[in-house]
């Protein structure tokens, strides 16, 4: 059975404990099918994969129609507590006594109160401004938070810093948070660095769909998260989808196992194992049959 990747940590995670599942407790084979998000999402439209454990439901253009079309089964909300916006260290504000770190912005509140601070989150190459970290540039994330940049006018005090990558965004963050020091910018939830590191969402307007949030003037919205299925997955294997329908963790629980793989250095699978084996109670409330149970449960104690 195929599995889509569409590119990030916590799809690849839970590919792994389904699919673990899926081979020691319903001898069915997984493989997992890398591609961009369009071109996973339209591998499960053509049956070339079958199964996507996280369609970030808000984020593709076609999913309402292709759910109500009967084109594709949405199955579970796997998770829908994940966030988005700017984020600060959490010792910015409640300080970090066993670390020796004072708060140096202990009412740093909303996102407005940033402009109480530019002086603190100080930019090393522009004399007299703050650094806020943005998104991706190629991101549509990025086009709504530079508007919000603008309209708080943060432009005044502030340089809008657009990290190169993924990777580049997740480094200056770990950096400053393990010497200790300040930074500001937009980060998303669940990642690995959300379930090593206390951070803080710094508050903003209530989400409200249309030309308010589209200016930037409102907090970003959480996004369903579901676990969508070929249609056919039904017909051929029923007890697939009967267990898929109430795989639900959350967004703490999913940074919890990529804070493993990371702190352990550990593959996704290994990941997934040790979730597994940390969670037997959820495991038990995936599988209810019996026999399907205590071979996974078996095949766990090998492992």
């Amino acid at each position: 059975m195929k599995m889509a990747d569409p590119g990030w940590d916590s799809v690849r995670f839970h590919n792994h404990v389904a699919g673990f599942i899926l081979e020691k407790g319903y001898d069915i084979d997984y493989e997992v099918i890398a591609g961009s998000t369009p071109i996973t999402w339209q591998g499960i439209l053509e049956n070339d994969i079958q199964i996507y454990m996280e369609a970030w439901s808000e984020q593709l253009p076609t999913y309402e129609s292709d759910i109500e079309e009967g084109k594709l089964l949405e199955l579970s909300v796997n998770f829908n507590d994940n966030a988005q916006g700017i984020y600060v260290p959490a010792y910015m504000v409640n300080g970090d006594e066993e670390r020796g770190i004072e708060a140096l912005t202990p009412d740093l509140k909303t996102v407005q109160d940033l402009k109480k601070y530019p002086e603190v989150f100080a930019d090393p190459d522009v004399e007299g401004m703050g650094r806020l970290y943005g998104a991706i540039a190629s991101w549509e994330t990025d086009a709504i938070l530079y508007k919000k940049y603008e309209a708080y006018g943060l432009d005044e005090m502030y340089t809008y810093f657009r990290p190169g990558s993924d990777a580049a965004m997740v480094a200056a963050l770990v950096s400053a948070y393990e010497s200790g020091e300040p930074w500001v910018g937009y980060y998303w939830e669940p990642t690995w660095v959300s379930g090593k590191y206390d951070l803080i969402l710094l508050e903003d307007e209530p989400y409200e769909e249309g030309e308010k949030f589209d200016s930037g003037m409102t907090a970003f919205p959480a996004n369903t998260v579901t676990i969508v299925v070929h249609p056919s997955i039904k017909e051929d294997h029923p007890e697939v989808v009967d267990m898929l329908s109430r795989y639900k963790t959350s967004s703490a629980l999913t940074a919890e196992g990529l804070a493993y793989m990371n702190d352990n250095e550990a593959s996704e699978r290994e990941a997934a194992i040790w979730f597994l084996k940390e969670h037997d109670d959820m495991l038990a409330e995936w599988v209810t049959d019996a026999d399907r149970l205590e071979k996974i449960r078996e095949a766990l104690t090998e492992e």
